[in-house]
Parts: C-alpha cells; structure tokens; sequence
C-alpha cells in the first residue's frame, strides 16, 4: 500500500471522525487529508518533484504529518530529521541524503538554517495564531493552496518530461489530464537516520508498502483499536513513534494526539483531559511521571488501555511498582530496529513480570524471529546467540553504502546486532549490543560519534565510550578517557566543550578517568572489559 492511500483510506471509512489532534486544534481525516494534499502543493510549487527528498525538522506538530503526506501524495520521500542535533550534524544528514527543501520548525530555525547544505527552507509556525503567523509560515502557505490534484498523465504523448508540467513552471499546465491514483508501492517513501558504529549515522531506505506492512503489523500486535486516541509524547521523527504508532493509529481510523515535546506533568494532563487509550514511550516515559510529578496520584489515567514501552526493559520491581502506580497490569513491550520499518518482537501484559526483561518468544505477527550462534544454527535454551529479524517490512538497504547493507543481512534475514540469550520457555532477553550502541532514554548513541568528538579536545589522549546500566534511562553515557599529562579534565568542563559539536542526550553523563584504556593484542579497545569494570566499581566522576 501507497501510504497517500492509506489515508485516502482512512477518508473514505472515518472521513467525519477525530484523526488529529494538538492543544486546542482539531482536525478530522477529511480535514487532514485536504491540508495534506495543500501542503503537497506547496511542496511542489517550492520546486519538489516525484523521488525528491523532503527533509523535515520540527517538534511534535501537525506541520510533520502534513508535510509527509504532503511528500507522499506529491510522489517524494520523506527524511525525518532529529529536532536535536546541532547544525553540524543537521548539515551531514541533509548532504548526505541529498534534500534540497525542507521544512522547520521556527523554535529550532537557526540551528537548522546555518546548516553546510544547499536546502530552501520552509519554516513551520505552529503554536502562532493565524492572524499572527508570517505570510510566508509553512502554514499560512497551506492554509491558502489548493489541494493537489495528482500528477499530470504519463501515457500522454507530447507533454514533455512526466510531471513537471510546462518548462520552468512548478506545477503542471492546467489544460493536462491528471491522474489521482497513487505511486507503485515499491517507490522510496522514507529514508530514517540511524545511529551506527561507525560514528556517522546511516539513512535507512524504506518503501510504502514496507512501512505500511510495519504499521499493519504493529497494529495487530498489541492490538489497536478503531475508537483508540493515542498520544504521541516521543518524537515523531523516531521511526517507531512515526510507524509503529502513528500510521498504524490512522490505518484504523482512529485518533492521533500530539504532545509538542515530551515533559511528564504535561503527558499526564493531556491523559486526562484527551482520555488516552494507548501511548508509547521509553521506560523512563512511564517512570518520570511517577518520580517527578508530586501530585501524580491526583491525575486520572483511568482511560489507558495500553502502556506501550520500547528501546529497553522493565525489571521485574520497575515493573510492579509501575502497574501499582498506574492502577493498570495492561503494559506492552516492544522490540524493533529501524531497519526493519520498525517491527520485531513484543512482550504481552501477562509476561511483563514472569519473563520481566525480555523481549518476546519469538516475533511478533509477521515476523520470523531467530538467535543464531556464531556456526550459523539456532541456539538453544540456555545459549547466547546474535538476534536475526525477517519480514517484508525491512528496508531496501542504506543510502549510499552498499558494504554497510550487505554486512547487515545474510540472506533475507537482518542480523540485528544485538546479542540475546533463549530461556527454556522460548523468550529471548537482550544481554549486550555487538555494535556498541548505547541506548538512553530511547535515545541511540553511537558510542564512536562521541569518541570522535572527545578525541578533538586538546587535552584528551585517548577515550572510549560506552553505556553503563541505568534503572530509569536504559543506559547512561560514560566516557573513559586517558587526559595528557598535567591536564585538568573534569566532566562539567568536558561537557561544556562538546555542546556545541554534538546533541545534548549524546554528552557523557559519567567522566572515568585513567593511564590507559584496555586493549586486545591487535590495538582493539576491549569495551566488555570497560563494562564490566563499571558493573563492579563506583569510580566514576559523575554529574
């Protein structure tokens, strides 16, 4: 399925009910779908054309998913881009995936606009009322174009190159047939960044059916339901906040209701005034609240059929002491990656505390889901063994890097990585991550991006990076460094320096510092050997 189809869909069985909703505006499908086809419009006046990449920078707001249907309907891809990276960062992945317009949100403009890339910029004014907004505000330009009709026909001879209408002009002659009817489902409907090992993220290339068959998936999973309002609280532009839960919610139907940024009283106001049914979040999503909010007892949740977490596990006391608090037993855990739409394995209410920090027996529906030992063969109960994911949603490779792609797969099957341990009862726990990629907060660090930033402070000789094991956020991000001699390196000095070169959820948390870094006979700095040092001793210098 097109995903401009999928919502097309959803128009014409649900077209009159709720499809969106943010702070006090709301909109129903057939309201979303005509701003997204003017949004497409705007797109292709701003000079878009079929297989283009849109890039799109913003928080939360509908401007997000009206630009990337817009995209869909006007046959480009949509690149989500982290609202919090800096504009060195911003600049590589527009680069590197070639966007040469993109939309913004104003909040974040500057750090976006003064990106090293060759892009037309499309800012977004969503919290600004009409009257308020600048003419040219993504907003005030789809609020005043028409919706866009389709591309111009292809089987007719003599109208020059296919959709791109008379020379010079962008948008197609007015005399031109038209056709409505969506793009092969084959066609490249986004391009996901992923944090990797190599230090640079890597775009993940995704078609429409692909990404709907994960949004499908997800769906019958847990499962959603038609009259479900799901709070989006994590950031859309993460690939299971937009596919898992996003498309799959207006698959159905059924209402999406955003959260600008996630902040834990505002979630749990939004809750109680919007009676959520289901949301997703990192563990530290469904923990924070508890933590931080004084009144959080005052706050009626009572509406949630669904606590819906990923990115990490609850231990067996987080877990109890949540469905305590929540005065709910009805929380779901899901595993996935981005290569592979996201989808993977999920674990059921009834196992949340039984089988506490695992992932699932085997996938979820449509997916194969296998621990492979280093000969190749299935481990058995009891083995270790690298997870391997196959299913008709992974992607068609990464952007530009045909080496990367074909070591992520053997065969038809994602080898994710991750390296996980089979009970006797057939579920798998994750154990460790062969790419040393940390997970905080559902936030992926590559641990070599940091290290690289490190290694160009003046006073740092030599410096790894790894994840040391935290209740609430997964993981925490420690750097351990070897300073030169006579330097004075603390960790809120160190900090101060990489805010400016890398996001803020990358910056270590944790400074250790030492001589000389454990190494393997070949030079190889020995991470395990790192880990494990942290699992034993508090030498740390934290703050």
């Amino acid at each position: 399925m097109h995903l401009s189809t999928l919502l097309d869909n959803a128009v014409g069985s649900a077209g009159d009910r709720r499809a969106l909703v943010y702070g006090e505006q709301r909109w129903t499908y057939r309201e979303f779908a005509d701003a997204a086809r003017r949004a497409a419009t705007v797109l292709r006046e701003a000079g878009l054309r079929p297989g283009d990449r849109l890039a799109v920078m913003t928080y939360n707001t509908p401007a997000f998913l009206f630009a990337a249907f817009g995209a869909w309907y006007a046959g480009a891809t949509l690149v989500p881009v982290n609202h919090k990276l800096q504009t060195a960062e911003v600049g590589y992945q527009l680069r590197h995936c070639g966007a040469e317009l993109a939309v913004v949100d104003a909040e974040i403009g500057e750090r976006a606009t003064a990106a090293d890339a060759p892009v037309r910029w499309l800012v977004s004014h969503p919290d600004a009322a009409a009257e308020e907004r600048p003419a040219d505000s993504f907003e005030s330009l789809v609020a005043t174009a028409e919706p866009w009709r389709g591309e111009p026909r292809r089987d007719e001879p003599g109208r020059g190159e296919p959709g791109r209408g008379e020379p010079g002009r962008g948008e197609p002659r007015r005399d031109e047939p038209w056709r409505s009817e969506p793009g092969p489902d084959g066609d490249i409907a986004q391009i996901l960044y992923t944090s990797g090992t190599s230090g640079r993220p890597k775009g993940c290339v995704h078609t429409h059916r692909g990404i709907a068959l994960a949004a499908t998936y997800t769906a019958t999973s847990i499962p959603l339901r038609r009259d479900d309002r799901f709070l989006i609280c994590m950031p859309i532009w993460h690939a299971s906040p937009l596919n898992n839960w996003t498309l799959s919610t207006l698959l159905l139907g059924a209402t999406v209701v955003l959260q600008r940024e996630y902040e834990p009283r505002a979630m749990l106001e939004i809750v109680q005034r919007e009676r959520i049914t289901a949301l997703f979040g990192a563990p530290i999503a469904l923990i924070a609240p508890v933590q931080a909010v004084p009144e959080f007892a005052d706050f009626d949740v009572s509406s949630v059929r669904a606590w819906i977490y990923g990115a990490g596990p609850l231990d067996a006391d987080t877990a109890r002491s949540l469905m305590k608090a929540y005065g709910s037993d009805d929380f779901h855990q899901v595993y996935g990656m981005s290569e592979m739409g996201p989808v993977g394995s999920s674990l059921s209410p009834a196992e949340q505390v039984e089988k506490a920090g695992s992932i699932g027996r085997g996938g979820m529906p449509g997916v194969a889901l296998r621990v492979v030992q280093p000969d190749g063969t299935d481990a058995e109960a009891g083995r270790t063994g690298e997870i391997w994911l196959r299913a008709d949603t992974r992607m068609v490779g990464y952007l530009d890097d045909e080496a990367a792609t074909a070591e992520a797969f053997a065969g038809d099957w994602y080898r994710s990585g991750d390296l996980g341990r089979i009970d006797a009862d057939g579920f798998v726990t994750v154990v460790d991550r062969m790419k040393d990629v940390i997970i905080t907060g559902g936030e992926n660090v590559a641990s070599q991006e940091v290290e690289g930033a490190l290694r160009g402070h003046p006073d740092v000789l030599d410096v790894a990076v790894v994840g040391r094991p935290h209740a609430q956020w997964g993981e925490t991000v420690v750097a351990v460094v070897v300073p030169r001699a006579g330097a004075g390196l603390d960790l809120a000095g160190l900090r101060a320096w990489l805010e400016s070169r890398i996001a803020r959820y990358k910056l270590p948390r944790e400074l250790i510092l030492r001589t000389e870094l454990p190494r393997t006979p070949s030079g190889k700095i020995t991470k395990h050997v790192l880990r494990a040092e942290l699992a034993a001793s508090a030498g740390a210098v934290s703050g």
